[in-house]
């Protein structure tokens, strides 16, 4: 048996309020989703901005990264026609994302969850992601 880190609440907290934050300093609203190593809803927030289209792909976004353990745009980059992993987005019932704006968070190497944005432009989504990672990480000993 192996023990493995796992996202509290608490964790989940920390990185939404990251993510409010810097897309409220890049001036884009954003719908945010955090998940478990699993891919489950941990919190969801859409900013009073935050288009009403984008509540689904950014919890999906954020699953996508948690529960296949890579960045949606590095999946983007693999799907397309001819690519390794082209017709992925059509797996987990249409769930899988393959744009910008997903990422997962490892903790010494392990998943521990996903963070998924949407609202802004690819690079916008990706950014406000990081920035709830980063605050996480901060929090970690060491």
């Amino acid at each position: 048996m192996r023990t493995v880190p796992k996202l509290t609440l608490d964790d989940a907290r920390i990185m939404m309020a990251a993510c409010e934050a810097k897309a409220t300093e890049i001036g884009q609203d954003m719908d945010i989703a955090i998940t478990d190593d699993a891919g489950v809803l941990l919190m969801f927030h859409r900013m009073d901005g935050g288009r009403i289209t984008s509540v689904d792909i950014s919890i999906s976004k954020s699953f996508t990264a948690s529960a296949a353990r890579k960045s949606t745009r590095d999946y983007g980059k693999v799907s397309q026609s001819g690519d390794p992993a082209f017709g992925i987005h059509v797996s987990n019932q249409g769930r899988f994302m393959i744009f910008a704006g997903g990422l997962p968070v490892f903790v010494d190497g392990e998943i521990v969850g996903g963070v998924g944005c949407s609202s802004g432009t690819p690079d916008q989504d990706e950014i406000v992601a990081q920035a709830g990672i980063d605050a996480f990480m901060a929090t970690l000993p060491g």
